[in-house]
Protein backbone atom coordinates (compact mmCIF):
# COMPACT_ATOMS: atom_id res chain seq x y z
CA UNK A 1 0.00 0.00 0.00
CA UNK A 2 1.01 3.69 -0.66
CA UNK A 3 1.97 4.92 2.64
CA UNK A 4 2.80 8.06 1.49
CA UNK A 5 -1.25 8.05 0.83
CA UNK A 6 -1.81 6.62 4.40
CA UNK A 7 0.25 8.86 6.03
CA UNK A 8 -0.48 12.50 4.41
CA UNK A 9 -5.02 11.17 5.10
CA UNK A 10 -3.32 10.26 8.85
CA UNK A 11 -1.88 13.54 9.33
CA UNK A 12 -4.53 15.85 7.61
CA UNK A 13 -7.27 13.84 10.19
CA UNK A 14 -4.78 14.90 12.88
CA UNK A 15 -4.24 18.54 11.49
CA UNK A 16 -7.83 19.66 11.87
CA UNK A 17 -7.66 18.18 15.77
CA UNK A 18 -4.75 20.15 16.53
CA UNK A 19 -6.40 23.25 15.02
CA UNK A 20 -9.75 22.89 17.03
CA UNK A 21 -8.71 21.31 20.21
CA UNK A 22 -5.39 22.52 20.79
CA UNK A 23 -6.37 24.44 23.81
CA UNK A 24 -7.83 21.32 25.65
CA UNK A 25 -6.89 18.23 24.01
CA UNK A 26 -8.57 15.03 25.42
CA UNK A 27 -5.41 13.28 26.30
CA UNK A 28 -6.52 9.83 26.60
CA UNK A 29 -3.21 7.42 28.26
CA UNK A 30 -4.77 4.11 27.72
CA UNK A 31 -6.72 1.89 24.55
CA UNK A 32 -8.35 -1.25 25.13
CA UNK A 33 -9.87 -2.06 21.77
CA UNK A 34 -12.50 -3.99 20.11
CA UNK A 35 -13.99 -4.16 24.02
CA UNK A 36 -17.13 -1.98 22.61
CA UNK A 37 -19.86 -3.37 20.48
CA UNK A 38 -19.13 -1.50 17.45
CA UNK A 39 -16.32 0.35 15.61
CA UNK A 40 -18.04 3.93 15.81
CA UNK A 41 -14.44 5.09 17.61
CA UNK A 42 -12.64 4.19 14.68
CA UNK A 43 -12.35 5.40 11.01
CA UNK A 44 -11.91 4.02 7.50
CA UNK A 45 -11.10 5.00 4.43
CA UNK A 46 -10.33 3.23 1.68
CA UNK A 47 -7.27 3.83 -0.81
CA UNK A 48 -7.83 0.93 -3.14
CA UNK A 49 -11.68 -0.63 -2.85
CA UNK A 50 -12.01 -1.77 0.78
CA UNK A 51 -10.34 -4.09 3.32
CA UNK A 52 -12.96 -5.99 5.17
CA UNK A 53 -13.24 -4.76 8.87
CA UNK A 54 -15.76 -6.18 11.23
CA UNK A 55 -15.81 -6.95 14.46
CA UNK A 56 -16.17 -10.73 15.55
CA UNK A 57 -15.90 -13.54 18.83
CA UNK A 58 -13.95 -16.22 19.38
CA UNK A 59 -13.68 -18.15 22.35
CA UNK A 60 -15.80 -15.44 24.17
CA UNK A 61 -13.53 -12.54 23.25
CA UNK A 62 -14.62 -9.69 21.08
CA UNK A 63 -11.86 -9.65 18.19
CA UNK A 64 -11.17 -7.99 14.28
CA UNK A 65 -11.43 -9.68 11.61
CA UNK A 66 -9.65 -7.76 8.84
CA UNK A 67 -9.40 -9.24 4.90
CA UNK A 68 -8.17 -8.34 1.78
CA UNK A 69 -9.06 -9.14 -1.60
CA UNK A 70 -6.20 -7.02 -3.40
CA UNK A 71 -7.66 -4.19 -1.93
CA UNK A 72 -6.41 -1.46 0.66
CA UNK A 73 -7.83 -0.13 2.87
CA UNK A 74 -7.19 1.23 7.07
CA UNK A 75 -8.82 1.43 10.29
CA UNK A 76 -7.82 4.32 11.98
CA UNK A 77 -8.28 5.66 15.75
CA UNK A 78 -7.61 9.23 16.91
CA UNK A 79 -6.74 9.33 20.33
CA UNK A 80 -3.50 10.95 22.33
CA UNK A 81 -1.51 8.82 24.04
CA UNK A 82 1.12 10.52 26.57
CA UNK A 83 4.36 7.77 26.01
CA UNK A 84 5.35 9.21 29.68
CA UNK A 85 2.79 7.35 31.47
CA UNK A 86 2.03 4.52 29.03
CA UNK A 87 4.75 3.87 26.69
CA UNK A 88 4.46 -0.07 26.02
CA UNK A 89 1.73 -0.98 23.09
CA UNK A 90 0.87 -4.58 23.55
CA UNK A 91 -1.58 -6.51 20.89
CA UNK A 92 -2.55 -9.92 19.76
CA UNK A 93 -2.55 -10.72 16.53
CA UNK A 94 -2.58 -13.55 13.68
CA UNK A 95 -2.83 -14.16 10.10
CA UNK A 96 -5.01 -17.34 8.11
CA UNK A 97 -1.80 -16.70 5.81
CA UNK A 98 0.65 -15.10 4.44
CA UNK A 99 1.52 -13.59 0.88
CA UNK A 100 4.08 -14.78 -1.95
CA UNK A 101 5.48 -11.51 -2.14
CA UNK A 102 9.36 -11.44 -2.10
CA UNK A 103 9.77 -7.69 -3.01
CA UNK A 104 7.61 -6.03 -0.01
CA UNK A 105 10.60 -3.80 0.63
CA UNK A 106 9.83 -2.62 -2.78
CA UNK A 107 6.45 -0.17 -4.03
CA UNK A 108 5.15 -2.84 -6.33
CA UNK A 109 5.28 -5.31 -3.30
CA UNK A 110 4.13 -3.02 -0.11
CA UNK A 111 2.09 -5.64 1.06
CA UNK A 112 1.34 -7.14 4.29
CA UNK A 113 -1.36 -10.12 5.29
CA UNK A 114 -1.12 -7.95 8.82
CA UNK A 115 0.29 -4.70 9.99
CA UNK A 116 -0.31 -2.14 13.34
CA UNK A 117 0.77 1.16 13.03
CA UNK A 118 1.26 4.34 15.24
CA UNK A 119 1.59 7.97 14.27
CA UNK A 120 3.54 10.79 16.27
CA UNK A 121 2.89 14.58 15.34
CA UNK A 122 6.14 16.10 14.83
CA UNK A 123 4.61 19.67 13.83
CA UNK A 124 1.32 21.57 12.84
CA UNK A 125 1.46 20.62 9.30
CA UNK A 126 -0.05 17.65 7.60
CA UNK A 127 3.25 15.97 6.72
CA UNK A 128 4.63 17.03 9.78
CA UNK A 129 4.64 13.76 11.01
CA UNK A 130 6.49 9.86 11.71
CA UNK A 131 4.55 6.62 11.86
CA UNK A 132 6.15 3.42 13.01
CA UNK A 133 4.57 0.43 11.23
CA UNK A 134 4.67 -3.22 12.90
CA UNK A 135 4.23 -5.62 9.93
CA UNK A 136 3.83 -9.63 9.78
CA UNK A 137 6.28 -9.96 6.74
CA UNK A 138 5.41 -12.06 4.02
CA UNK A 139 9.18 -12.60 2.93
CA UNK A 140 11.50 -9.87 4.98
CA UNK A 141 13.32 -11.50 8.15
CA UNK A 142 11.55 -10.80 11.14
CA UNK A 143 13.43 -7.99 13.66
CA UNK A 144 14.11 -6.61 10.06
CA UNK A 145 13.64 -3.15 9.47
CA UNK A 146 13.18 -0.53 6.38
CA UNK A 147 12.45 2.85 5.05
CA UNK A 148 9.20 3.31 3.68
CA UNK A 149 9.85 2.91 -0.37
CA UNK A 150 7.12 5.90 -0.19
CA UNK A 151 8.21 8.36 2.26
CA UNK A 152 11.45 8.59 4.85
CA UNK A 153 8.57 9.66 7.35
CA UNK A 154 7.74 5.84 8.02
CA UNK A 155 9.83 2.99 9.28
CA UNK A 156 8.39 -0.58 8.54
CA UNK A 157 9.05 -2.87 11.79
CA UNK A 158 8.98 -7.05 10.63
CA UNK A 159 7.73 -8.46 14.18
CA UNK A 160 6.90 -11.98 12.34
CA UNK A 161 7.44 -12.94 9.05
CA UNK A 162 6.71 -16.25 6.76
CA UNK A 163 3.93 -19.07 7.16
CA UNK A 164 5.52 -20.70 10.29
CA UNK A 165 3.06 -18.78 12.85
CA UNK A 166 -0.49 -19.35 10.63
CA UNK A 167 -3.60 -19.35 12.54
CA UNK A 168 -1.67 -19.20 15.91
CA UNK A 169 -2.55 -16.28 18.18
CA UNK A 170 1.00 -14.26 18.39
CA UNK A 171 1.48 -11.28 21.77
CA UNK A 172 3.58 -8.30 20.95
CA UNK A 173 4.96 -5.95 23.01
CA UNK A 174 6.72 -2.70 22.14
CA UNK A 175 7.89 0.00 23.98
CA UNK A 176 6.96 2.71 21.45
CA UNK A 177 9.55 5.86 23.37
CA UNK A 178 11.89 3.32 22.72
CA UNK A 179 11.16 2.78 19.00
CA UNK A 180 10.77 6.28 18.05
CA UNK A 181 14.37 6.75 19.39
CA UNK A 182 15.85 3.71 18.02
CA UNK A 183 14.46 4.40 13.72
CA UNK A 184 13.65 8.04 14.02
CA UNK A 185 16.68 9.29 16.44
CA UNK A 186 14.39 11.28 18.34
CA UNK A 187 12.11 11.84 21.54
CA UNK A 188 8.74 11.89 21.17
CA UNK A 189 7.03 12.25 24.10
CA UNK A 190 2.82 11.61 22.55
CA UNK A 191 1.70 9.46 19.98
CA UNK A 192 -1.54 10.51 18.35
CA UNK A 193 -2.95 7.62 16.42
CA UNK A 194 -2.89 4.21 15.93
CA UNK A 195 -3.85 2.49 12.95
CA UNK A 196 -4.27 -1.73 11.82
CA UNK A 197 -4.56 -2.82 8.35
CA UNK A 198 -4.78 -5.10 6.26
CA UNK A 199 -4.16 -4.31 1.69
CA UNK A 200 -2.89 -6.69 -1.18
CA UNK A 201 -3.35 -4.02 -3.85
CA UNK A 202 0.05 -3.44 -5.03
CA UNK A 203 0.81 -7.33 -5.52
CA UNK A 204 -2.47 -8.29 -6.11
CA UNK A 205 -3.17 -10.60 -2.62
CA UNK A 206 -5.85 -11.94 -0.70
CA UNK A 207 -5.65 -12.45 3.08
CA UNK A 208 -7.24 -12.64 6.82
CA UNK A 209 -5.72 -11.36 9.80
CA UNK A 210 -7.08 -10.80 13.16
CA UNK A 211 -6.54 -8.70 15.88
CA UNK A 212 -6.97 -8.26 19.83
CA UNK A 213 -6.42 -6.85 22.99
CA UNK A 214 -5.12 -3.86 21.47
CA UNK A 215 -3.97 -1.28 24.33
CA UNK A 216 -1.07 1.46 26.06
CA UNK A 217 0.18 0.26 29.27
CA UNK A 218 3.01 1.79 31.53
CA UNK A 219 5.16 -1.47 31.95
Amino acid sequence: MKMKDIQCWVSLCLMAIVVSHTAMASVIPNITAFQDATLDAWQERSFYGNSSYQLTTENGVRILKATTDGSASVLYREDTVELSDTPWLKWWWKVDGVYDNPQEQAKEGDDFPARIYVVARTGFLPWESLSLNYVWASSSEAGSSWESPYTDKSVMVALQSGPVKEGEWVFEERNIYQDFATYFGIEISRINGLAVMVDGDNSGQSGTAYFGGIEFSED
